[in-house]
């Protein structure tokens, strides 16, 4: 059970570091263009690594249709609200927002999974929400950062990615998981191609060795390092336990946007980090008599 902890923690850890190198990235290329290519990279990849590890890449026709609602879900609806609300709010404030997944995931487990959530993990949800309310608390005294519009749009980026969660719990351990990642990130970029290929000029930005780096840097870690050690943490661990590990997300983002783009990070902001991880301890803290 550790170890699928570790895969989802550092499956966060890699998203919320790309919330950083997304924003950079959408500085310089058009939004759709940058989603496109960075799952081309992923496709090529993922191919023939999956042919090698395991096997015949053929899945069944339901599994195909949860994957593609992910594509749309966790791929599409997720960044294309991220970068656009990038491009009007800070790194660190999109952060912040993206501190109510845990929350969201949570509840939709209850709802549409039927998961029964026992009473620390809501109060691992509490003092998640508690951690996103002291960082807004922070904002607000501080009166910098963006609008209401970009910090709407990352939510809305929330509502995405807390849906690819829930979906992948639906299939988790169905499908290999190289295997499922390379058709999710096949069908995000077929459902891309019909509006970021009219603007495939604006990749003539990445004849810039630094930019086309950064897009490399955010093609393997977002679309594969991050989406392999998500569904194999899942494996082993409820949707509504997966989603305290969303945690990870917010405070690695906010932590990468203070350390690389300056931004600045106050006492109210540790408060609301160490309310985030306290929530992650809460709901992994092992049971009384459970050695696993």
């Amino acid at each position: 059970m550790r170890l699928a902890y570790l895969q989802l923690a550092l499956s966060m850890v890699l998203t919320g570091a790309n919330v950083v190198v997304a924003k950079l990235l959408a500085e310089a290329l058009p939004i759709v263009l940058i989603i496109f290519l960075r799952c081309v990279l992923a496709t090529a990849v993922l191919l023939p690594l999956a042919r090698r590890l395991d096997g015949p890449v053929r899945v069944a026709p339901m599994v195909l249709g949860n994957l593609a609602l992910q594509a749309v879900f966790g791929t599409a609806i997720y960044n294309a609200s991220l970068l656009t609300g990038l491009r009007l709010t800070t790194a660190l404030e999109g952060g912040l927002v993206l501190a109510t997944l845990p929350a969201v995931v949570a509840i939709g487990g209850a709802l549409l999974l039927r998961e029964v959530l026992p009473r620390r993990q809501w109060a691992a949800v509490a003092l998640a929400a508690s951690g996103m309310a002291a960082l807004t608390l922070a904002r607000a005294a501080s009166g910098q950062g963006g609008s209401v519009l970009g910090n709407l749009l990352v939510f809305g980026a929330v509502l995405g990615e807390a849906a690819y969660v829930l979906l992948a719990r639906r299939i988790a351990g169905r499908v290999p998981v190289i295997t499922a990642t390379l058709w999710m990130q096949a069908f995000s970029a077929l459902a891309l191609a019909p509006f970021a290929l009219p603007g495939i000029g604006g990749a003539m930005a990445l004849t810039s060795p630094s930019l086309a780096a950064l897009l490399v840097f955010h093609a393997l870690t977002a679309s594969v390092l991050s989406v392999l050690f998500w569904y194999a943490g899942l494996r082993r661990v409820p949707a509504g336990m997966a989603g305290i590990f969303t945690g990870f997300l917010p405070a690695t983002a906010a932590l990468v946007a203070v350390s690389l783009l300056g931004e600045a990070f106050t006492v109210t902001h540790g408060v609301g980090f160490a309310l985030m991880m306290g929530s992650v301890a809460v709901a992994t803290w092992p049971r009384r008599g459970n050695t696993r």
